[in-house]
């Protein structure tokens, strides 16, 4: 789950792509939990360390982090991430 969740950053960093960051988020959680509980455990707790680093460090409001977390649970729960596919985010990802 761990690689799944690092893959989808590496993703996010290379597409670099306005409005794909909710995208992501669901897709590494949704990946990591398709592989089983350890998978969606996995994501939770490194989505719930990101979130907290980026709401204490960052500077970034709650209302995004929220925004995140909501993103990262509806991927774990199996909802497909494709929900926050931004327009014209190349196939590739």
């Amino acid at each position: 789950g761990a690689w799944d969740m690092l893959r989808a950053y590496w993703d996010m960093r290379e597409a670099n792509y306005k409005n794909a960051d909710k995208y992501f988020h669901a897709r590494g959680n949704y990946d990591a939990a398709q592989r089983g509980p350890g998978g969606a455990w996995a994501a939770k707790v490194i989505s719930d360390a990101r979130e907290k680093w980026q709401s204490d460090v960052s500077g970034r409001g709650a209302e995004d982090t929220r925004a995140d977390q909501e993103a990262n649970e509806w991927g774990r729960n199996g909802g497909d991430p494709n929900r926050y596919r931004p327009k014209g985010l190349p196939s590739k990802y």
